[in-house]
């Protein structure tokens, strides 16, 4: 049998080395050096094959250059400039503003357009979320906002008119004439985007108010404005009414009834009502040329939709979730519903956000596609046509993958289309502007189809050992992955060290890869290798083991199969993305409180602590100090009951509930955040109370009220985590569960 080259080359190095042995240590007269006093590790293995291969030609067949590099925004939301007014850039954000800034390259500073902070409630969605220009904005200095508002308890979705009273320069804060005002039962699923449509009446796409599968059935509703494409008259105002139904042969569908009240509601069906059904319509945008009104409206929990929006359309929520019944056992009403014109599913992501026709001047086959994004993946595509008037999710830049220029992935929370037709991409969590460059592409990660190939696993032997080049390690706190039992190892580069930051969290170099084991049972049934390319790029890959336990092949875009009793998930490159977050340094598991602990080294058979390891073979930098941290084991019985929850809830939950974390809901799960800058401990919830009675994220003493721990003991779109798991992890209940009767409301302040 032909030896794997990775084993090649590693054989012809320990050949060719005078100072280190295979093991890794071997001295000038050939007896290995003593162990370093407490070390696992005689020496630090060298590790010549299991390295992260160089990334080719990017991913996309874009480039997303910063087009303001001098520029950087706050929570921004929506980006637009003002008819035949292309000097001027306007963005919106969240916060309760809108900063307005010359269209030059090497602008340097932005100024105050609109200031409503004192009426904006800025928390999780809720915001300032839309800005419309008026078509004769030159003349009349008209503007429609859309903001959240929090007022003697009540939480509303407002569309209000300002003016200019300066031609145009500011907005007069003073100014608003309060046009509709709806009440939302939650702080999510807001939508809020508004614009002028070709017939020139405003557009005002809803939400369907919050809450997992919208309880109040609001979608469907046609006595409610939530769950809906509005349509508008502002240039009419019948008897004192602060607009006019559009009515006619091309009218609203309900245009005959009377308005609803000021809480968003009627006795009779919506006249503001154009379109229904819709659950989150994340940005929306009217094809310049054909006048189509394209809308990406965010799902539930498995298919994110793009829908071409009729008058008098009704687009299945909550019936339907993109063109699959969201509601069995029952099944769901079909008759009269529009299915989407295309959809994706968790493979690409989770969180749409709609974009334009691109209907600019670059020489490109995209002219006349829609492109759009996803704010989790970064994902930025198009849609191809197809036979039947069909549509294919094309991804121009992969979900997961970073852009050529860009310092990691995108979060597109807006696209922006200039005046000449160009598209611009808003990147939250950075807050800077993007422009989009259509360039040829191709290119790929460069990993091998099958785990042999890699250089990590000696797959020759029956259950496949791992390389003695590979540094093994293990968290205190190990993730709950559905009951496997998993092992780990680092492939770190020769003459390379992993830096420890200041917070404890590690930082490996490029070239890295992490390796781990999932096994059910004695069946080894995936591995992962998490990598960190040599330009800085972290991805994810995943591989399935054939029944033999001799091989590996990769699994792109995801699966599920049933292997020993339940069904096990293998994660898209995509989903690996989610969980290994930015925010939280993206290698989850390797800080210093979780590596201080002890292991067996399979190199030496010894146990010994892995920091006290690590250091003597000189792979941490700086070295760590003396008495480090060391989160709890949730199952050390010799930790208190509150050091075993939080390091549960730091592992489990704080890679996306943290600050700059990847959700809507501002709760901090941080290991050594205090209980009481959690924002979960005696906090009602603010994206659904899942039915329960007097419900808080944390009920002190009540486990029967936390929406923290019924999210967890659940397995469906309101469950946690949100990805990756079909299996309850029911030991973590009950010691959450147990934490939570432990605690008081004083333990909350």
């Amino acid at each position: 049998m032909d030896v794997p080259l990775p084993l090649r080359a590693i054989a012809i190095a320990c050949l060719v080395s005078t100072l280190l042995s295979c093991g890794g240590g071997g001295g000038r007269n050939g007896n290995p050096p003593p162990p370093p006093p407490g070390s696992g590790l005689d020496a630090r293995p060298s590790n010549l094959s299991c390295i992260a291969p160089p990334r080719t030609g990017g991913n996309s067949t874009i480039s997303t250059p910063r087009a303001f590099p001098a520029l950087t925004f706050t929570a921004p939301v929506a980006m637009l400039q003002a008819p035949g007014d292309a000097s001027r850039w306007f963005v919106v954000q969240q916060e309760g503003t809108v900063r307005v800034f010359d269209n030059n390259p090497a602008v340097a500073a932005t100024q105050n357009f609109l200031d409503i902070r004192g009426r904006v409630r800025n928390s999780g969605e809720a915001g300032l979320l839309g800005l419309a220009f008026h078509p004769n904005f030159p003349v009349n200095g008209r503007a429609y906002v859309n903001y959240s508002n929090l007022s003697g308890g009540v939480l509303r979705s407002i569309t209000s008119e300002f003016t200019s009273p300066d031609g145009g320069l500011t907005l007069d804060p003073n100014s608003e004439r309060i046009l509709l005002t709806v009440n939302k039962p939650f702080e999510n699923h807001n939508g809020g985007n508004l614009a002028f449509g070709p017939d020139g009446f405003l557009y005002i796409g809803l939400g369907d108010g919050g809450g997992g599968g919208d309880p109040q059935e609001n979608g469907q509703n046609p006595q409610r404005l939530l769950g809906k494409m509005l349509r508008i008259d502002i240039n009419s105002q019948p008897n004192g009414a602060p607009y006019a139904i559009p009515a006619g042969a091309s009218g609203n569908p309900f245009a005959g009834n009377p308005r609803c009240n000021a809480n968003g509601s009627g006795t009779q069906n919506c006249p503001e009502i154009y379109a229904l059904g819709l659950r989150n319509p994340w940005r929306w945008s009217f094809d310049r040329q054909t006048g189509d009104l394209w809308v990406g409206d965010v799902g539930q929990s498995s298919f994110e939709e793009i829908d071409v929006i009729a008058r008098g359309g009704n687009y299945g929520w909550d019936e339907r979730e993109g063109a699959h019944c969201f509601e069995p056992p029952n099944g769901c009403q079909t008759a009269g519903l529009i299915d989407p014109v295309a959809e994706y599913g968790r493979a690409m992501g989770q969180s749409i956000t709609g974009g334009y026709v691109y209907r600019g001047a670059q020489i490109t086959n995209l002219f006349g596609r829609y492109v759009f994004g996803d704010f989790e993946t970064g994902m930025i595509a198009s849609l191809t046509p197809g036979a039947g008037g069909t549509f294919t999710v094309s991804p121009l830049i992969q979900p997961g993958a970073t852009p050529p220029g860009a310092p990691g992935q995108l979060n597109p929370s807006a696209f922006g289309e200039a005046n000449d037709g160009e598209l611009y991409l808003l990147d939250y969590l950075r807050g800077h502007v993007r422009q989009l460059i259509f360039t040829g592409g191709g290119g790929g990660d460069n990993v091998p189809q099958q785990l042999s190939a890699t250089g990590c696993i000696n797959t020759t032997n029956a259950g496949a050992p791992p390389l003695l080049t590979l540094i093994p390690y293990a968290p205190n706190a190990a993730f709950w992955s559905d009951g496997a039992v998993k092992e780990r190892w680092i492939g770190l580069p020769n003459g390379l060290k992993i830096a420890v930051q200041n917070d404890g969290d590690w930082d490996p170099p490029n070239g890295t890869v992490l390796v781990k084991h999932f096994r059910i049972g004695n069946q080894l049934v995936e591995t992962r290798l998490f990598m960190r390319h040599p330009d800085g790029i972290w991805a994810g890959y995943t591989f399935e083991w054939n029944q033999a336990q001799t091989e590996a092949m990769r699994v792109s875009g995801g699966k599920t199969v049933a292997v020993g009793g339940q069904n096990w998930i293998f994660p898209s490159e995509a989903q690996c993305m989610q969980c290994h977050t930015q925010a939280a340094g993206f290698s989850l598991g390797l800080e210093t409180a979780q590596q201080n602990g002890t292991l067996t080294y399979a190199q030496t058979g010894r146990n010994a602590n892995q920091i006290t390891t690590l250091n003597a073979v000189n792979v941490l930098s700086p070295p760590v100090g003396t008495n480090p941290p060391a989160y709890a084991s949730p199952t050390d019985m010799s930790r208190t009951l509150t050091e075993r929850a939080r390091s549960y809830l730091h592992t489990n939950c704080a890679n996306c509930h943290r600050p700059q974390g990847p959700t809507p809901v501002a709760i901090d799960l941080r290991h050594d955040t205090t209980l009481a800058q959690t924002s979960a401990c005696d906090v009602a919830p603010s994206a659904g109370d899942l039915g329960i009675a007097n419900a808080l994220i944390i009920a002190p003493g009540d486990d029967a009220r936390s929406v923290l721990l019924a999210r967890m003991a659940r397995r469906d779109a309101s469950g946690m985590p949100p990805l990756a798991s079909n299996v309850v992890d029911a030991a973590g209940v009950q010691l959450i569960g147990a934490w939570i009767d432990s605690l008081t409301a004083a333990d909350c302040q």
